[in-house]
């Protein structure tokens, strides 16, 4: 995901002229939260394809950015071509972008089929307080005691809407556990990398399409030395690219459709989205409103799995909620004042 400039809120959000709603910071909102509601189909997804398909995850990894990079490339040829241009500049940094985005993806993929969807989550969710502290770190964002608390708030509601409250049982799966904290510190760098794109003024599209092209390549070369030469207690996650194809019972289209329904919906629509909403909001907003994806999860599961939310997830998607709200209503209340300034500083002159 592509990150904002290192510039303040203020310069920038969009402005807001003739009187527009859907505009400047209102419109990050709107963007960052559909943003949310197509990623909370991203675990459901993913665990079908594992546990239904028995798709490795190395595989499914592979797919998954494959089929982004090879969903927007025509679109952009047809619509943006400039933006399928790779200047010179952007190589070494996409290859490491990418790189970061093929870490994060197969730890995320990985912990998915070991934890379940729930567990997972609230694991990379853990992301959003190291997030913050980087954003703080790098780009020197505000960060006081309202930010804290609403961190807080929404890592606690995040555990209880995983069901973190079973993490203590004697049948929980501690490599699982190592390597969902893993894709939550692999998101966090993942994001910080997004900024730096977007510090350097690259497309969004276009750093979508080469980062995930890139991702792919690096997916496809670790499963494939891996089946080259194999690994004790790695094999698990690696196979044929074509797996849904060469089962017993033939080409199976249905786990085709769900693999670029995961690429083109939540993946590439996800992202982008959540790309364009990082133009008008800070990093720390941005990230902090993507833990909707959670409650998205719950709701979404709800009606596709039947999954019930016991009382301790319904308090926790309160909570999460609640998080968001008061960091909403904080960069209203600070969006209003702006307004006000610009205002006075035109009547004044």
């Amino acid at each position: 995901m592509a990150i904002p400039a290192g510039l303040p809120p203020s310069t920038m959000a969009t402005p807001l002229t003739g009187g527009s709603f859907f505009s400047g910071r209102r419109q990050g909102y709107v963007l960052a939260i559909i943003s949310a509601m197509l990623l909370g189909f991203t675990g459901i997804i993913i665990r079908i394809l594992t546990a239904h398909y028995y798709l490795p995850t190395s595989v499914l990894a592979f797919w998954r950015a494959a089929l982004v990079a090879a969903v927007l490339l025509p679109i952009l040829l047809v619509t943006k071509p400039q933006w399928v241009k790779l200047r010179r500049d952007q190589v070494k940094f996409y290859l490491s972008y990418g790189l970061l985005l093929a870490v994060f993806n197969g730890l995320w993929t990985e912990s998915v089929a070991l934890n379940g969807a729930s567990i997972s989550t609230i694991l990379v969710y853990c992301s959003v307080g190291f997030t913050v502290f980087l954003g703080w770190v790098f780009y020197h964002e505000y960060m006081g005691w309202r930010e804290l608390l609403v961190i807080i708030i929404s890592l606690i509601g995040c555990f209880l809407v995983s069901d973190g409250m079973n993490i203590t049982a004697t049948d929980f799966n501690f490599i699982g556990l190592f390597i969902g904290l893993a894709s939550g510190v692999g998101y966090s760098f993942y994001t910080l990398a997004g900024r730096i794109a977007t510090d350097r003024r690259y497309p969004v599209w276009n750093t979508i399409l080469y980062v995930f092209g890139f991702s792919a390549v690096y997916q496809w070369i670790f499963n494939q030395l891996l089946l080259w030469f194999p690994v004790q207690g790695l094999q698990h996650m690696v196979g044929n690219v074509f797996f849904l194809s060469s089962g017993a019972e033939g080409i199976q289209w249905s786990g085709w459709w769900l693999l670029l329904i995961l690429a083109a919906g939540p993946t590439l629509l996800g992202f982008g989205l959540f790309n364009l909403s990082l133009k008008t909001l800070p990093l720390a907003v941005a990230s902090l409103i993507l833990t909707l994806e959670l409650v998205f999860t719950a709701v979404i599961a709800y009606f596709l799995l039947g999954e019930v939310l016991s009382a301790s997830q319904l308090l926790g998607s309160a909570l999460v909620l609640f998080g968001v709200l008061m960091l909403h209503r904080k960069d209203n209340a600070q969006l209003g004042g702006e307004i006000v300034a610009d205002n006075n500083a035109t009547i004044s002159s």
